[in-house]
């Protein structure tokens, strides 16, 4: 298989905390690929922080991901979210002031659950923005080493999955669902692309309000191939559980609101990219069985899609009572504790010696597929 310069992407989906996992299976590409070039780039809620990251670093991609890896291997939960005390007593009674209010105008500014000012402190000192403008991602666009990069929200307003574009000779797209749009990417789309519904405040971007670009986005796929993927490294946090596990009850009784809140988000953010895989899949093979000139604007794509070997939810429980004590205290108050799988406590789980769990599990997995992967993207030393 020839490969295509500019047709090479790597779609990174979300997870919170579960991105680093991503940065592992990055690490083992670098140290095989160290040159390698990534012309493409897609990624969405924390999958769109680390996409940021490579496509506004301007040295090689081994290098980039050297300093991606040193972010989240030092990455603590204070520097995402506000753990302060008396400001999480102070969420948790605006809400619920809120609930008991009836809806009289202005009674509470409950916003979210967690305040996520300092994950923007974090992004700023990451990414070194010159005012809104994130450079290197425009300089490397101008450069040639970058064809594409995009990441999605989700506009609260009309329940649309927006796509922001920034690239050259791009091919856009609009359905009802979902559609895209070229812009001059801030940290501000970043954030909206990252924040979880609820959990943290949506962001202003424009004249509407963002949130997690996971909710509405149905094919998490399509983005890359909108703009000229033809080979596509795909990075899931979403463990691929055998039917024994997924027979296995994670809980026993009435199911917590942290229970119920992590089959939510595994449904919203995790399980979209693995219907899609298998779209592509069907659609590759059907493309296949027909002649070349009756495919339209359609072309086959190559795929790898990594996903963890072990479950990131149940990872994450053995490192609950690491984290500072009303953080804690407030989510064991939704039942963390009470599932044996907390798959919502490990989207927070901005801990040190879990993140390097995630990392270390990341390069593993990625090792055992190095040879699938060279043949992906046709690399050769």
């Amino acid at each position: 298989m020839e490969n295509d310069r500019n047709s090479l992407a790597l779609v990174l989906s979300g997870g919170g905390a579960r991105a680093a996992y991503q940065v592992g299976f990055l690490r083992c590409l670098a140290r095989n690929f160290p040159d390698l070039d990534i012309p493409i780039i897609t990624g969405v809620s924390s999958g769109a922080i680390n996409a940021a990251f490579l496509a506004n670093h301007k040295g090689t991609f081994a290098e980039a991901v050297e300093e991606l890896s040193g972010l989240w291997l030092k990455l603590t939960v204070d520097q995402v979210f506000c753990v302060d005390t008396w400001e999480l007593i102070r969420n948790v009674l605006r809400w619920g002031v809120r609930l008991i209010s009836g809806g009289i105008p202005k009674v509470s500014s409950a916003r979210s659950l967690l305040d996520s000012a300092p994950l923007r402190k974090f992004l700023e000192r990451a990414l070194l923005p010159q005012g809104n403008v994130i450079a290197g991602i425009q300089d490397n666009l101008h450069n040639g080493k970058l064809k594409a990069f995009a990441i999605t929200g989700t506009n609260y307003a009309t329940g649309q999955a927006v796509t922001w574009v920034m690239g050259k000779e791009i091919r856009m797209w609009e359905h009802p669902w979902r559609r895209s749009e070229v812009t001059e990417i801030t940290i501000d789309h970043i954030m909206s692309s990252a924040s979880l519904p609820l959990l943290v405040p949506a962001v202003r971007v424009g004249n509407a309000w963002y949130g997690d670009g996971g909710i509405r986005q149905s094919a998490p796929l399509s983005p890359a191939i909108y703009l000229g993927a033809k080979q596509i490294l795909a990075i899931s946090t979403r463990h691929l559980r055998s039917i024994v596990e997924a027979n296995t009850p994670v809980c026993i009784g009435y199911p917590p609101p942290a229970q119920i809140a992590g089959t939510l988000m595994n449904a919203i953010f995790l399980d979209a990219l693995d219907q899609d895989v298998r779209t592509l899949k069907r659609t590759n093979r059907l493309l296949e069985q027909i002649p070349e000139e009756q495919h339209g604007d359609r072309h086959v794509v190559n795929l790898f899609a990594m996903r963890p070997s072990e479950d990131l939810g149940k990872m994450a429980g053995g490192f609950e009572p690491e984290l500072p004590y009303m953080f804690r205290y407030l989510f064991r108050g939704l039942g963390t504790h009470e599932t044996s799988s907390p798959d919502w406590l490990s989207m927070v789980m901005f801990h040190p010696q879990y993140l390097a769990h995630l990392v270390k599990l990341g390069e593993i997995d990625a090792e055992k597929h190095t040879t699938e992967i060279s043949e992906l993207i046709s690399y050769k030393k």
